[in-house]
């Protein structure tokens, strides 16, 4: 090849890169982004690698992204996977039929679980890098479609002991959901004036005098373009004359490719014309289907340097050559060659469809029920974008104004699970100029409004929503509970009082409606949860009984019960909705942290650490701003209860940041109470009231309706500690007159709490007892714990030093379980007070010093779970499992996985039976 000194030639340290992650003997994963320009050599290093790995003897995976596959769902996937597909077949029986399904290679009666999809490649790349390491390579992943893309990022994520190699490949400007954020990158940037020479003067017919001079400038250091202009100038101008004048790089590259192409033989270039019409998977077909694409007519596209043959068949040098060259034709030859295409592939109603549509410039109901057809099957598979990609397509195909209305709103209800607001607001502006449908008009806002509220316009997505709900009250419309949903979780984000008479002014027109029972226990439940608790706490476990079966409905249950104080049902609830494989639903939201925070609650920190680092990874990649607070501020609490006050710090303020604090008043509590925690357990009482006190307004009223009473008795603590009892007692009982007879049982615990810290020493055991009172109280441990830990040392300063002694060594037996060192600290301290030496030999057990992730497979194991059963219900390898439990065993102190079940017997001594 003319341009094999890009291997060597300016890249040399890259070179050297590569080589050493591929060939190294790997006992982990490694994942590297190569970015750069186009012509920047990023496909000659991966290539480079794939065959090192391959005279190694590793495995390799491969796809390339194009341009015309992007809308396609899971093509990628489908691509890199196809030479293994039979290696499939070993999967457990689930994660093959959600592959296979995503794939489209067999039905699916529901839409495949994402994450079981990731799954289950994650499982077929560690069974695969079982007898050989593994490199997978993705190249062009900027036009890699979406579907695929997450599956990447799911098992990039995951891919810890695996001698997995992943390489992606990406142009410098373009975003890649994902990967944007902790990867490592190796920057392929232009070459320098030295190693621009240097590849110049290896070409066949090094340039000189001032035809090099021009190509150095014209070329800025980009690697592919210093060779094909060298390559341009010595065939057509050996002089240096006639050098198009300035363009950019990118632009001039493609018109020396177009300018080839011009010179070709007529077969040759139809040839080459049906072969960039075509995507990765058509290919092979394009390239020998035809009665013209015999071999004779590839030799001048090959001698050109426009196309090379590998072992999968042939293709072009590069992408901006597919570009050149189909650019350059008219387009009644690019519609011909689609249509050549669409014959070839009648066994491939999706791809067909699309070159149907590439072929077509008029309304078409045949091309348009095909797209809808491809739609139908995209979405069935979970590839949301390509779904709303065909939807679009075929709306703008559609012959009828009121088809293409209804195509568009459908459109628009499929690209809300994409993410992308912008695009679900493009397909919203369509509908509004296609008719004036109230009811599509109001399914189009619909979906605007709900992925608004992921984001942080909070204020916005409210107005839109509840002006959907007014209009379909007025036509008697059932989307008045779907907007009213959506506006409630707006509500519960935002913790703007308005919004709540507004959504109650609305919902008390709504007639009783048992279809809609649940959207309307959902709506009180998450506007305003202390009013409704009442009412709603003793149906719900009716309601969780009927939704049996439905993950979806069962986690929406779940965050109802959490938000009732209704933690064990909530933990129990959650469990089973996890349990069938629909966590989290196709996007994170700020809710879907109730999950985590329930576990939290119930002394499951390890689990509630796994919530938010899926979240927060997840809404990350989605762009989802206001969800990664609320992952951050989750963690960020954890962090502060185990006493890792720093990183918990760096959490919060990160939460803090990503959003607008006044359209975000969670979040602002949230992550401030983590602060507040932070510098409880570092002893800093004046920072920790600032930081407690911040959850109420000057005034005394809760920032926020539901998060601003759980500060309540941290609050008196800190408060008793900087003499400014009298202002949070004032606080503390303007709270309790708000919140007033129907309070739950946490509140009531942690409000008589407070009053015990905050009363006269003399009229605190009351409080302290009705505090302990209620046995619903062990759903939340460390709270329970706080309070015997508040009340022991009460009573060893009133010198009741055997009452003190049970309530201060049951505090500290709970803070040794959880992992609590300040707090350990602290109780460790006052059982030393009370006489009792013997606890200072107490620390934190082995298993409380492993990770979160650690801690839940241990515990998975200690049940007699197998490595591939734990791996299906932390959605991690077998081999991660076992390499897990390799490393934890002589932490454990064990030698064998029948002692795992003593370790965690022992670690949750004394625990309440249902945490």
């Amino acid at each position: 090849m003319r341009n094999s000194g890009l291997t060597v030639v300016g890249r040399e340290i890259e070179t050297a890169e590569i080589i050493r992650r591929v060939g190294a003997d790997r006992s982990h994963s490694d994942v590297l982004i190569v970015t750069g320009d186009p012509g920047a050599g990023k496909s000659t290093l991966l290539d480079l690698a794939a065959d090192r790995a391959r005279g190694a003897g590793g495995r390799v995976l491969r796809a390339v992204g194009s341009e015309s596959e992007a809308h396609l769902g899971f093509a990628g996937l489908h691509q890199m996977l196809r030479p293994v597909l039979g290696e499939a077949e070993g999967l457990p029986s689930r994660q093959r039929s959600a592959l296979r399904a995503v794939l489209g290679l067999e039905e699916c009666a529901e839409t495949p679980d994402a994450m079981l999809v990731g799954l289950a490649v994650l499982t077929l790349l560690s069974d695969m890098a079982e007898t050989a390491p593994l490199l997978v390579v993705v190249d062009d992943a900027q036009w890699i479609d979406r579907g695929s893309l997450d599956v990447l990022s799911f098992v990039a994520r995951r891919m810890d002991s695996e001698p997995v190699t992943l390489l992606v490949g990406v142009r410098t400007a373009d975003a890649l959901p994902g990967f944007d954020k902790g990867y490592e990158r190796l920057e392929l940037g232009p070459l320098d004036a030295e190693a621009a020479n240097r590849l110049l003067d290896r070409q066949p017919t090094p340039p000189t005098g001032r035809t090099r001079v021009r190509i150095l400038e014209e070329a800025a250091g980009n690697p592919l373009a210093l060779v094909e202009l060298a390559h341009a100038t010595a065939i057509r101008h050996p002089e240096g004359s006639g050098l198009e004048g300035p363009l950019p790089v990118t632009d001039r590259l493609e018109r020396i490719f177009a300018g080839h192409a011009a010179d070709l033989p007529e077969p040759t270039r139809r040839i080459l014309l049906l072969l960039a019409a075509a995507d990765a998977a058509d290919t092979q077909a394009a390239a020998v289907g035809l009665p013209e694409a015999d071999d004779e007519a590839w030799v001048p596209a090959d001698r050109a340097g426009l196309v090379r043959q590998d072992g999968s068949g042939i293709s072009f040098r590069h992408p901006l050559v597919r570009s050149a060259v189909y650019h350059a034709a008219s387009f009644e030859e690019r519609r011909r060659a689609h249509l050549a295409l669409a014959e070839l592939l009648r066994e491939e109603p999706d791809r067909r469809a699309w070159h149907l549509a590439a072929a077509t410039i008029r309304p078409d109901q045949d091309v348009s029920a095909a797209l809808q057809q491809a739609a139908d099957r995209a979405r069935r598979r979970g590839g949301f974008a390509a779904a709303a990609a065909a939807q679009e397509r075929a709306a703008e195909l559609s012959p009828r104004r009121e088809d293409r209305a209804r195509l568009l709103t459908e459109a628009a209800a499929t690209a809300v699970f994409t993410g992308q607001l912008g695009w679900v607001e493009h397909l919203a502006a369509a509908v509004r100029e296609c008719t004036d449908d109230q009811a599509l008009l109001g399914k189009a806002a619909l979906a605007t409004g709900q992925l608004m509220s992921l984001g942080p316009h909070h204020t916005a997505a409210f107005a839109l929503l509840m002006r959907v709900a007014d209009e379909a009250a007025d036509a008697r419309s059932p989307l008045v509970l779907d907007a009213l949903a959506a506006a409630a979780v707006v509500r519960y984000y935002s913790g703007e009082e308005s919004q709540q008479r507004q959504i109650q002014s609305l919902l008390s027109r709504m007639p009783d409606d048992a279809a809609g029972a649940a959207l309307h226990v959902w709506v009180l439940a998450v506007s305003d949860p202390s009013s409704a608790g009442a009412s709603l706490a003793p149906v719900l476990p009716g309601l969780i009984a009927e939704a049996k079966g439905d993950a979806s409905r069962l986690t929406a249950l779940a965050i109802v019960a959490w938000l009732l104080d209704q933690t064990t049902l909530a933990g129990r609830t959650f469990d089973e909705a996890f349990d069938q494989w629909q966590a989290w639903g196709q996007l994170p939201d700020g809710l879907g942290c109730a999950a985590g925070w329930t576990r939290l609650e119930q002394g499951r920190w390890a689990e509630a650490r796994s919530v938010a680092a899926e979240i927060s990874a997840v809404a990350s990649a989605a762009g989802l701003d206001h969800a990664e607070a609320c992952a951050q501020a989750l963690d960020a609490t954890v962090l502060a209860l185990l006493g890792e006050s720093a990183d918990a710090r760096r959490k919060a303020e990160q939460a803090l940041t990503l959003v607008d604090l006044l359209e975000s008043r969670s979040v602002a509590v949230f992550a401030r109470r983590a602060q507040g925690l932070a510098a409880v357990a570092e002893g800093d009482y004046d920072t920790a009231y600032a930081q407690f006190r911040s959850a109420f307004t000057d005034d005394g009223d809760p920032v926020h309706y539901h998060v601003s009473y759980t500060v309540l008795a941290e609050l008196a603590a800190a408060a008793v500690r900087r003499g400014r009892q009298e202002d949070a007692a004032e606080l503390l009982e303007r709270s309790a007159r708000r919140l007033g007879t129907g309070m739950s049982a946490r509140l009531t615990a942690l409000i008589d709490r407070g009053r015990a810290l905050l009363a006269e020493p003399e009229h605190a055991e009351p409080y302290f007892q009705a505090a302990l009172a209620d046995d619903a109280g062990e759903q939340w441990p460390f709270e329970r714990a706080q309070t015997r830990l508040d009340y022991g040392e009460w009573l060893r300063r009133r010198r009741r030093i055997a009452e003190a002694r049970p309530l201060l060594s049951a505090a500290l037996e709970t803070f040794q379980r959880l992992g609590a060192r300040p707090w350990i600290e602290r109780a460790k301290a006052e059982l030393r007070a009370a006489g009792i030496e013997a606890a200072g030999s107490v620390v934190p057990s082995a298993f409380t010093e492993l990770s979160p992730q650690q801690q839940q497979i241990v515990q998975l194991a200690a049940r007699g779970l197998t490595n591939r059963e734990i791996g299906e219900k932390l959605f991690l390898s077998p081999r991660t499992v076992g390499s897990h439990l390799y490393r934890v065993f002589p932490k454990l102190g064990i030698t064998a996985r029948s002692q795992l079940r003593d370790v965690v017997e022992g670690t949750l001594s004394g625990a309440s039976a249902h945490i």
